[in-house]
């Protein structure tokens, strides 16, 4: 999968996408991420990326003209592009699955009070939040997206099934997890657990992950 970052703030990739998994699935060509500046694609003296929105109000407007240009220069027959907004849809297990799918990703970060209107008609394929509130550029959202999609790319997991299993795949918050050892200042490993029963530790795990949803998460069972 190839991922293209579109950003004002390149600098701040550095780390998050070349650490851990990220970085193991890049060095073994299951992934390529490149984050490229928004201000290499305008042509003025000042490389000028945003303006006063039209009919007044707080703050500045990106500008069209360097997103189109990017995204143009970027952009394959496939490409599906993203923006990361407080607007956009939110992103949970199953948005993060089937972006996965994509061959080419291209992700538009926002800054400033967000981006001249006519990108988000003519470029974009998905608008996408990370939650109810707002950050100071797009930039964390754009590394949230990427480490959530790359974890469904085949080889990309030591577990092909980890994905397939962790919180929301089903529906339901993760069971309680134990490792050794057994008994840990008075605390104790559920018997089940230990018992080698797999039948009856499926049925305990299943019953954890409904009644954690339930006290946690009530909205997921609706």
């Amino acid at each position: 999968m190839i991922v293209d970052v579109l950003t004002l703030f390149p600098a701040m990739f550095r780390g998050p996408l070349d650490e851990s998994i990220l970085k193991r699935a890049q060095e073994n060509g299951l992934l390529k991420i490149s984050v490229h500046n928004l201000r290499d694609f305008t042509h003025d003296k000042h490389r000028v990326v945003d303006d006063k929105p039209y009919g007044g109000g707080q703050g500045m407007l990106m500008k069209p003209e360097p997103i189109f240009e990017g995204v143009e220069k970027l952009r394959r027959e496939n490409s599906r592009v993203a923006l990361m907004t407080p607007q956009g849809k939110p992103l949970t297990h199953s948005v993060a699955k089937e972006l996965s799918g994509a061959a080419h990703l291209i992700v538009i970060c926002g800054h400033y009070e967000g981006v001249d209107e006519r990108v988000r008609q003519a470029l974009v394929t998905e608008e996408i939040s990370i939650g109810d509130y707002v950050l100071t550029n797009g930039a964390l959202a754009a590394m949230v997206l990427v480490d959530a999609v790359a974890r469904f790319i085949s080889g990309v997991l030591g577990d092909e099934q980890s994905p397939h299993e962790e919180s929301f795949a089903s529906g339901l918050l993760e069971y309680p997890q134990y490792t050794r050892p057994p008994e840990f200042r008075g605390m104790k490993v559920p018997d089940v657990l230990l018992s080698g029963n797999h039948e009856e530790i499926a049925r305990w795990r299943k019953e954890q992950s409904q009644r954690r949803t339930k006290e946690r998460r009530p909205d997921l069972l609706k």
